[in-house]
């Protein structure tokens, strides 16, 4: 992707769609948008003080947290005429989220099997929201399709979610993680009731995204 075709994306956009895949806690989210905002108003070196003038988070905090980000990659110091911070790395974690996500898009097209699957899926969502699916909501469908997610697994996550008055595809893709996590732990020999799980969602999450971890 060329410099050009990169600048056209919206920042913002990419930001909020991908930062959970690039591990980001809500808290970085936030620290980055405000970053951006800044940087926006040639607010080149931007401290965690300035920062804190303009979030709840204090001083010390937000110095953890740009330790954090540095550390992991997604801001950067340059030096030259002017020392400022800059969000160049992120900006690049961002497209290369953004590039993979076509091409897992594009590897569906091109399988019969599975743009039938997506097509097949689509018009459910579609069928059961009363509405057209918007190109991001299309998208997570083709990532589930490219994560080999079972597609009657989707549709029951869809349902679920309906039944709770939930409609969102964040609420369909966390309904998903849940299920790998029972699979996961059950694998293992460790059971729950379900209503122990939906009622514990959060410590189910976290059971599971450390066990995958530790492996």
């Amino acid at each position: 992707m060329s410099s050009e075709q990169m600048e056209a994306l919206d920042f913002r956009y990419l930001l909020l769609e991908y930062y959970k895949k690039l591990g980001l806690k809500e808290n970085e989210l936030a620290v980055l948008l405000m970053l951006d905002h800044l940087l926006g108003q040639k607010n080149y070196l931007v401290t965690p003080d300035l920062i804190a003038t303009k979030m709840n988070l204090s001083a010390k905090e937000l110095d953890t947290i740009y330790v954090g980000l540095m550390s992991k990659g997604f801001i950067s110091l340059e030096t030259g005429k002017k020392t400022k911070i800059s969000l160049k790395p992120l900006r690049k974690k961002l497209y290369e989220a953004f590039e993979e996500a076509l091409v897992k898009e594009n590897s569906i097209s091109r399988n019969p099997e599975k743009n039938k699957e997506f097509k097949r899926l689509k018009e459910v969502f579609e069928t059961q929201l009363s509405r057209t699916l918007l190109p991001i909501e299309a998208n997570m469908i083709g990532e589930w399709i490219a994560q080999e997610i079972p597609e009657e697994e989707i549709v029951e996550a869809l349902r679920e979610a309906m039944s709770k008055g939930k409609k969102g595809m964040t609420d369909i893709d966390l309904i998903l993680f849940q299920y790998k996590a029972k699979m996961d732990l059950e694998k293992d020999g460790i059971t729950g009731s379900n209503k122990e799980w939906d009622t514990d969602l959060e410590k189910a999450m976290k059971i599971a995204k450390t066990k995958w971890i530790n492996n």
